[in-house]
């Protein structure tokens, strides 16, 4: 006899609010009317928290408080119960507006696991071939000039930057195929430790930048072709659930101008962007900030965007959105552990916060943890320097990190894939909103946790489909 799964009020609730946003009805629903509904479905778990499945089909802590709701995914293998609550508790943000439901899930894994597929590798190998044929004179280094070196055409920066922007955590072992492609064009070798290199995450504008310059110097094909040299780049990409979100999320901003060349952005906006890409005048787009031409044609890119696709944008749209949305999946991928929240916190506690910010974007659960481990000073050891016995500094490395209360110990490899991924996805999102910068090296709960895997081979692993 086949056994009967037990009873979950968390996923029974989920189910309840998706088929209601599914519904078309919905869309005619006004906000107050969708709050009421919402409210009925309102869990409360034993020890008094609520929680509510809304907004990016994603479940929110109330904090008690201050009143606020928290992304946060509840835990598992408790009885909660559904309590009738007023309407009024819920804020527009948490309500679902329906294209919301419908964004691509991804992955959460870094590249410390398997590696990208071999099919993969090679359509982009000869991509990059063909794009590495093209003349700098023709294509000039305008970003990612730190990346490459300077007789290296702005294709395989392209080529490049598509992929890193694309990718959920660019954390690559040192097996992985993706970037030993790239060897070739390097200016320097990449950063990172002995066996993961730990590479930043590209701004949109980066790549938007290869595609104005062409356009502002009066080269328009060659702006169409670094376009559709992304667009090919993306296309290979969506193959793999680390960067298919992103990836699509890209073909969609970027294909219209694919299809009509004159085409730089729909809005008003866009069409002054236009204006001042191709006259080559100064942008008056922003009565108050003027912006350069590349800002501009960023704004009409992201424009174009559906809405069913926000999500994957939050890390250039709404870098505060972004990083709650990461610590989520850091708590999700964590799942395995006895007290979740707790050993997310040991990773948060690797973020630089020297004023204090941190604690008051944490739903109280990981607010609690993370003031434990500041109280024992477990906190901002990443951006802490070490020193040899002998009392010299060592440049480029940071303070091993002291035992913290819970070691986190995932059960398989694709679970430290995840846990690497969403923790490294977390310290590149701490960064965009504050400034913080990630070491190079890693940070330093990532560090501890690779050298549990490091010993591993991962070349013979099926491939992450």
């Amino acid at each position: 006899m086949t056994p009967v799964r037990a009873w979950d009020a968390f996923t029974s609730a989920e189910a309840e609010v998706r088929a209601m946003v599914a519904d078309p009805r919905w869309q005619g629903l006004s906000v107050a009317d969708r709050a009421h509904v919402l409210a009925a479905r309102i869990l409360v778990t034993p020890d008094g928290d609520r929680w509510l499945f809304g907004a990016h089909a994603r479940w929110h802590l109330h904090d008690p408080a201050d009143g606020r709701w928290h992304l946060a995914p509840p835990p598992r293998g408790v009885r909660p119960r559904q309590v009738q609550h007023p309407a009024a508790v819920l804020p527009g943000d948490v309500i679902p507006h329906g294209p919301d439901f419908h964004a691509e899930p991804g992955s959460t894994q870094a590249f410390v696991g398997p590696d990208v597929s071999e099919d993969l590798t090679e359509r982009l190998r000869v991509l990059l071939r063909a794009s590495g044929r093209k003349s700098e004179l023709d294509y000039p280094l305008t970003a990612f000039d730190e990346i490459f070196a300077s007789d290296v055409p702005s294709t395989v920066a392209a080529i490049w930057g598509t992929i890193m922007w694309c990718a959920y955590a660019p954390a690559f072992d040192g097996n992985e195929r993706l970037i030993t492609v790239f060897g070739e064009y390097l200016r320097r070798s990449l950063p990172g430790d002995e066996w993961v290199r730990w590479l930043p995450a590209p701004p949109l504008l980066d790549l938007v930048t290869l595609v104005s310059e062409r356009q502002r110097a009066g080269h328009p094909r060659a702006a169409l072709r670094l376009a559709a040299v992304m667009a090919d780049t993306a296309q290979i990409l969506m193959s793999d659930t680390r960067f298919r979100p992103r990836a699509l999320a890209l073909l969609t901003m970027v294909e219209p101008m694919l299809r009509l060349p004159g085409l730089i952005g729909a809005t008003s906006l866009g069409r002054r962007a236009a204006a001042c890409v191709t006259s080559g005048a100064p942008c008056e787009c922003d009565h108050k900030h003027a912006p350069t031409v590349a800002e501009a044609l960023r704004e009409a890119w992201l424009e174009r965007c559906p809405r069913r696709l926000c999500r994957a944008l939050l890390v250039e749209n709404d870098p505060a959105a972004h990083f709650s949305h990461t610590v989520y999946d850091l708590v999700e991928a964590l799942a395995f552990m006895p007290d979740p929240p707790m050993a997310a916190a040991t990773f948060l506690a690797d973020l630089s916060d020297s004023k204090g910010a941190l604690p008051a974007r944490l739903d109280h659960r990981l607010r609690r943890a993370y003031e434990e481990l500041d109280r024992a000073g477990l906190t901002g050891t990443s951006a802490s320097e070490s020193t040899e016995p002998e009392g010299f500094p060592v440049p480029g490395r940071v303070l091993t990190k002291p035992a913290p209360p819970l070691e986190v110990a995932p059960p398989d490899r694709a679970s430290t894939a995840a846990v690497l991924g969403a923790a490294y996805a977390t310290g590149l999102a701490w960064g965009r909103l504050t400034g913080a910068k990630v070491p190079q090296s890693g940070l330093a709960g990532q560090t501890a946790l690779v050298r549990r895997v490091v010993h591993e081979r991962d070349d013979n692993h099926t491939d992450h489909t």
